[in-house]
């Protein structure tokens, strides 16, 4: 099978982390680009990466890459997916993809004009346990489900010029953690959401700081979300149907699912995967879309809740001031 090449846009830690995991798929990293030279051959050392790059439109220009890793802040997402695939390559990009649908649309259909894959690094999608219990519901398990309920809550610190709290850079926990939760939301409901109830409490750099968000899809399933960036909450998740409930903690890498059936109370464990392979998962996941043109669901359910995801901030009126 021939070998897929991967460019690395960005050097923060998660670029570090995929890093590692296409060397431990791959056996190498192929190119790296940073904001500048001197930060590129820092990584290509530590790396070992074949190629650095002092700007992503050289990297671009580089015949030899198959797939471009976007690792740099939300606000620029949309930059560099458009630049990758008028340059003619397949994108894997960190969530969340693009900060409003209309962006995510736009790179969407460029991809599909050439023939391109998109894919973003929401990592349960990606995940063997999910593959698994989306089969089990499919066959029944649980019973037609009627509600998710899913937290996240992440305690940052408290920091004005920290990126997590700018509007200029796209920040607020709808973006950086509340994806997870509407991911899982969506993974679990038969179709998109069509009526969104939510409201929020601001941070003072004017980003959403907590949010309560109801979803109702045609299908009369509801799921409920909190989300929380200046107090803890576990990362949980429950898939509630007519016939028992799924319980999965620590959900974005989950490995485990608790399933409770209704009629009995009897438990029951499932396991797939393994957490500390996420990322892993996600390079074979992409690859294996690459070469096969596939990933037009996966696609389906990033666009999903992205479309989610801006229709919740339209109804709390928070525009980023490059939009």
């Amino acid at each position: 099978m021939e070998k897929l090449n991967w460019g690395i846009i960005g050097t923060g830690w998660i670029a570090h982390d995929m890093a590692a995991a296409l060397k431990a798929v791959n056996g190498e990293v192929y190119a790296v680009c940073g904001t500048s030279m001197e930060k590129a051959a820092a990584f290509q050392k530590e790396y070992d990466v074949c190629a650095a790059y002092g700007s992503a439109e050289d990297m671009l220009a580089d015949n030899k890459l198959d797939i471009v890793y976007i690792a740099t802040p939300h606000n620029s997402h949309y930059e560099w997916m458009l630049a990758s695939l008028k340059a003619g390559k397949h994108i894997f990009c960190e969530k969340a993809i693009t900060v409003n649908s209309r962006q995510l649309e736009e790179c969407a259909a460029l991809a599909r004009e050439k023939g391109l894959v998109i894919c973003d690094g929401t990592t349960l999608f990606h995940m063997p346990l999910y593959k698994k219990l989306a089969k089990m519901i499919q066959n029944g398990a649980i019973g037609k489900v009627k509600m998710v309920q899913v937290n996240f809550g992440s305690c940052k610190e408290y920091d004005v010029t920290n990126r997590f709290f700018s509007k200029e850079l796209a920040g607020g926990a709808l973006l950086d953690i509340g994806v997870y939760a509407l991911s899982f939301a969506r993974f679990f409901m038969k179709s998109r959401p069509d009526a969104v109830l939510t409201t929020a409490n601001f941070f003072e750099t004017g980003v959403d700081e907590t949010s309560g968000i109801l979803l109702k899809n045609q299908d009369g399933e509801m799921a409920v979300i909190a989300l929380t960036m200046r107090a803890k909450q576990p990362k949980r998740g429950i898939v509630a149907g007519e016939e028992g409930f799924i319980e999965i903690d620590n959900y974005p890498r989950a490995h485990k699912a608790t399933i409770t059936y209704t009629k009995d109370g009897r438990t029951e464990v499932i396991e797939e995967g393994n957490t500390e392979n996420a990322l892993l998962y996600e390079v074979q996941d992409m690859e294996e879309y690459v070469r096969t043109q596939g990933g037009t669901e996966n696609l389906m359910l990033v666009r999903d809740a992205m479309q989610t995801m801006t229709a919740v901030r339209s109804q709390w009126g928070m525009v980023y001031p490059f939009e």
